[in-house]
């Protein structure tokens, strides 16, 4: 198997105005992460966004930095913790009061964390199912209701993760959350198509960024790209290009679908 540094990912894909025009709520997208590389890419196909975090300092500069490249018309942010539903509908209703429409929505939101079952305390199971599972349902009940009385369709892009599928140790309350969010992406897609909505998940499996990447020891992260059939972790960018493709026209007849970001569907 290759290595990291003899894989490297491939060159950054230019924009094509998938999204021109159109209004986008991205959550948890302050970041250096997949939130992060989603907001830029949708701006990059002609999108104008609103961006999510429960980080407050981190949202602002954000929205600042892609207000300066992209235009302050197209870029608008605000601290949303998904776990509260007032600040949950403040975010909506932004992206409505700015743009007047809301087309798309991607759920990003995500906590995770290592714990044995036998050393899990009921907090940590709920705060990992609150923000993950709890908090994609929060979004999207509340894009499902504005899309269904607009009367003018719409698409739902969630987060999920290869670990939704399969097992690991010490993760049982991020996989049961991601397989969560698996099954409640099916189950609103059959309720959504009735109005003209769509609702898929990408379903990643290692994407790294430099932040990241300094926090993970390079055994785990050895062992954990040793996995990956190219050698290497994902860019949120190339996680992003899927997110794009699903939210765009491109994926039309897509619904109830989980996208899987690598090799690694069982």
């Amino acid at each position: 198997m290759s290595s990291v540094e003899d894989s490297p990912a491939p060159a950054y894909v230019a924009g094509h105005g998938l999204l021109a025009g159109r209004t986008a709520v991205i959550t948890a997208a302050a970041g250096a992460g997949i939130g992060g590389a989603t907001a830029r890419r949708f701006l990059e196909e002609g999108a104008r966004i609103v961006i999510g975090d429960a980080h407050a300092r981190r949202v602002k500069e954000y929205e600042d930095t892609l207000a300066a490249e992209f235009g302050s018309a197209r870029v608008a942010g605000l601290p949303c913790d998904v776990t509260d539903e007032s600040q949950v509908a403040a975010l909506f209703d932004l992206a409505e009061a700015r743009h007047g429409r809301l087309d798309i929505v991607v759920n990003n939101a995500g906590l995770g964390g290592t714990a044995e079952l036998t050393e899990m305390t009921d907090q940590q199971w709920d705060k990992v199912l609150d923000v993950t599972l709890n908090g994609t349902f929060r979004c999207t009940r509340a894009a499902l209701r504005r899309m269904k009385a607009a009367g003018s369709g719409g698409v739902l892009v969630n987060n999920a993760s290869v670990i939704g599928w399969r097992a690991q140790a010490g993760q049982a309350h991020y996989a049961a959350a991601k397989a969560g969010v698996m099954a409640l992406t099916r189950c609103a897609a059959l309720e959504a198509a009735a109005y003209g909505v769509r609702v898929n998940a990408v379903s990643p499996s290692l994407a790294m960024h430099p932040h990241l990447v300094k926090v993970t020891t390079p055994e785990l992260l050895a062992e954990l790209t040793a996995r990956e059939a190219f050698g290497r972790y994902a860019e949120p960018w190339e996680v992003a290009n899927v997110m794009v493709f699903l939210a765009s026209g491109y994926s039309s007849y897509l619904t109830g679908e989980i996208i899987s970001v690598s090799s690694q569907h069982p």
